[in-house]
């Protein structure tokens, strides 16, 4: 059995704004369900097994793109989105952070008994992933969240993450079923994370023999190298710098945008009408939902569809957000009816963007130019942080006022 991925996360602490989690928890839904439309229940827990596809998801989301809150954050909001239609979606998510996560077993056995599916079998293999990315893997990481996404078929996912508050850093572990052969050797898709020196990884396939010794004379390993798939490592800086992106990708998003180009393509007149923040916007939402998985090694990029609740690159423009969550989910409800124009409008635009790229020509320096220029704009287009909140919670102390929170 393999991991699917691993990230490295700095560890941020703090609360999603009730402003942010509600438009989190709308769009996160509206392209779960584009994705299940178009590709099948399946794809989406191959989609979530990816560290890096999970990164960009969360930065379309409108999370600091490089930070440990992305994985509770994201799973939090798609539990409470997802689980309300998960008889029509066929997907389920269960556990959580903390207390949640001890719910898994109970939520699993509810599941199985709605779906037919084994839910003793689903039980163990929560533990045993949990298992061994707690115990098996002694990287210095100790689990605090345990998410666990299945479909009706019996497929699953597993999203859960430790943190290390010796260097302040959070590490997140992505398993699918699919490729899993074996619980202990090389069982994860994936595992980010910064690499902090030599651990003890008994799920290392190397380790083979070390396991039968300890089955057979209790024999302990030897510390070894872990043996990482697909790995994402974000900086601990918190702006969005030129080396964080794809220029060729990030430009010909926004030259589409911009520069109007998307008007002499017949195929996506059902686009025009739009402002070039939303075109920018469901440029990105679109790669989420149709791009491969070579479109997301960089999830800086994807920051730029809605901004960051840190203000980086930009606050948050909810004006933006909410036209393009309107526009997906009247392209994912009418292609439920057979109106399928939205729907392929949507998709056009990611294969437009793809063939566009290969003449495209980056210019890296006009980069900050468009960060600062977005960053004046964001209060006409609704821009808000996290500390926006805080300083209305700072004037009513002022005021005499009791702080809520």
């Amino acid at each position: 059995m393999r991991r699917s991925g691993q990230a490295d996360l700095p560890l941020h602490y703090g609360r999603v704004p009730a402003w942010l989690y509600e438009r989190m928890r709308t769009m996160g839904l509206a392209i779960t369900e584009a994705i299940v439309e178009e590709y099948g229940p399946d794809e989406f827990l191959r989609r979530i097994s990816d560290p890096f596809w999970f990164q960009s998801f969360g930065a379309v989301l409108g999370m600091d793109w490089h930070s440990s809150g992305i994985t509770t954050s994201v799973m939090g909001a798609l539990k409470h989105a997802l689980n309300p239609v998960s008889k029509e979606l066929g997907i389920y998510v269960c556990g959580g952070r903390g207390k949640h996560s001890r719910k898994t077993p109970d939520e699993l056995l509810q599941i199985a008994d709605r779906t037919g599916l084994n839910g003793t079998e689903l039980v163990r293999t929560s533990k045993l992933t949990a298992k061994v990315d707690n115990t098996a893997l002694q990287d210095g990481f100790q689990l605090y969240l345990h998410s666990f996404i299945l479909t009706e078929n019996g497929n699953w996912a597993v999203v859960q993450q430790g943190m290390n508050e010796g260097n302040n850093m959070a590490r997140r572990y992505h398993w699918l079923s699919e490729k899993v052969n074996s619980f202990v050797d090389e069982p994860h898709t994936a595992v980010i994370g910064q690499n902090e020196g030599l651990i003890l990884n008994l799920t290392a396939h190397l380790a083979e023999p070390s396991r039968e010794g300890i089955l057979n004379i209790g024999r302990e390993n030897p510390g070894r190298m872990l043996p990482e798939i697909r790995k994402v490592l974000m900086p601990r800086h918190h702006e969005v710098r030129v080396t964080d992106v794809d220029m060729k990708r990030l430009g010909t998003v926004l030259a589409m945008a911009y520069d109007n180009q998307f008007e002499k393509f017949d195929d996506l007149l059902l686009l025009q009408g739009l402002g070039p923040k939303t075109l920018r916007s469901l440029s990105l939402v679109s790669e989420v939902i149709h791009g491969t998985p070579s479109r997301f090694h960089d999830p800086a990029r994807f920051s730029f569809a809605h901004g960051g609740k840190d203000g980086h690159p930009f606050p948050v423009q909810t004006t933006v957000y909410d036209e393009s969550i309107r526009f997906l989910q009247d392209a994912v409800q009418k292609a439920k009816i057979g109106e399928t124009e939205k729907k392929h409008s949507i998709k056009k635009l990611s294969e437009l963007l793809f063939r566009l790229e290969k003449d495209f020509i980056p210019n890296p320096e006009r980069f900050e130019k468009y960060v600062q220029h977005e960053r004046r704009e964001s209060k006409a287009f609704g821009g808000r942080t996290v500390f926006d909140d805080k300083k209305k919670t700072r004037k009513n102390l002022d005021d005499g006022q009791l702080e809520l929170f």
